[in-house]
């Protein structure tokens, strides 16, 4: 991504936080999440969790004993906030920076409203979608969820923006096998039926 760009995109979401217009933010992990770190056994595993914001998904790891832990955004601000509420979180592994930049491997990455940012054009999410498989090691998966919205009306214009089972499946199928995808059973209320929990595994 170009520097200015990418300017532009931290700009606009360090003014979306400090406009406190954060409606994707649950200001905890969500339950589908959560229910899936609790039945990971390794905690060795390195995991990453992209756009992460407030990152209460990787405070939930790091708490819950996964030291190795890495999380990127794009604005500053909300990497500070998470410092200042799990302050013995290694520096290290707190990453400043465009996504699409990252040049790593990991074998867990975590999915919580990362793709809904982006305007749902064919190269974003093909983009998105082939990043993902790039920074998984052999058989590393990709795990979170999804918004299950058809684009239509302000969906096409206006965070966050959603698709179908069938739209995301198509992309993936690509780089991923699909263990499991389905409607999120244990959303919060107002996202009921508006949500898609999903484990890939990297071909």
């Amino acid at each position: 991504m170009q520097k200015n760009n990418q300017k532009e995109l931290e700009t606009y979401w360090s003014k979306r936080y400090i406009d406190e217009s954060t409606g994707w933010d649950l200001g905890r992990v969500s339950d589908p999440i959560r229910c899936y770190i609790d039945q990971l056994k390794n905690k060795d595993i390195k995991i990453l969790v992209p756009g992460a914001g407030n990152a209460y998904e990787a405070e939930y790891l790091y708490k819950s004993g996964f030291n190795n832990t890495y999380i990127i955004d794009i604005s500053e601000l909300p990497l500070k906030n998470f410092k200042d509420r799990v302050p013995d979180f290694p520096d290290n592994q707190i990453l400043h920076g465009d996504f699409f930049n990252l040049d790593d491997t990991f074998d867990l990455i975590i999915e919580q409203t990362f793709m809904c940012s982006f305007p749902p054009i064919d190269n974003n999410r093909e983009m998105y979608a082939k990043k993902m498989h790039e920074l998984l090691k052999p058989k590393g998966k990709l795990v979170g969820l999804w918004f299950n919205m058809p684009l239509s009306g302000d969906n096409f214009t206006n965070r966050p923006f959603g698709g179908t089972k069938q739209e995301y499946s198509s992309l993936f199928s690509k780089y991923f096998e699909a263990k499991t995808f389905e409607e999120a059973y244990n959303s919060v209320s107002d996202r009921a039926g508006q949500e898609l929990f999903g484990v890939f595994e990297k071909k």
